[in-house]
């Protein structure tokens, strides 16, 4: 379920908007993120980075292993962005007024949000 969207004027890194969006989150809460967020383990302790390979230094099968589990949870936050993308307001330049594109972000998340409460239901004929 989609929570909260923040959205600010320009090009601004996921990671810094995160920092500036101050969300408070308990110590018992996992945090699943990509490698846009490498500096998260310093904010939160419990985050789940993927790890990186570099030219000189490839993966061993244990980090391997780890990644595609992470992966395998991280999906499911994957496919809810691909939900919401796939409202073409969202997906494409945005040509409104700035102060309504986190209204536009958040109005389409709650109808991703519903479409995915109301799939729990099955219609009798």
């Amino acid at each position: 379920m989609i929570i909260k969207i923040d959205c600010v004027k320009g090009n601004v890194h996921d990671f810094k908007l995160f920092k500036i969006s101050n969300l408070k989150f308990s110590k018992k809460i996992i945090i699943l993120a990509d490698l846009g967020y490498l500096g998260i383990k310093q904010l939160f302790e419990k985050a789940m980075i993927p790890c990186k390979a570099s030219k000189n230094k490839p993966l061993t099968k244990k980090e391997k292993k780890y990644n595609k589990q992470l992966s395998q949870k991280r999906i499911i936050v994957e496919n809810k962005i691909r939900e919401c993308k796939i409202f073409r307001i969202v997906k494409d330049v945005y040509r409104g007024k700035h102060k309504n594109y986190g209204m536009t972000w958040n109005l389409i998340a709650g109808l991703v949000n519903f479409k995915a409460s109301t799939n729990h239901f099955k219609f009798a004929n």
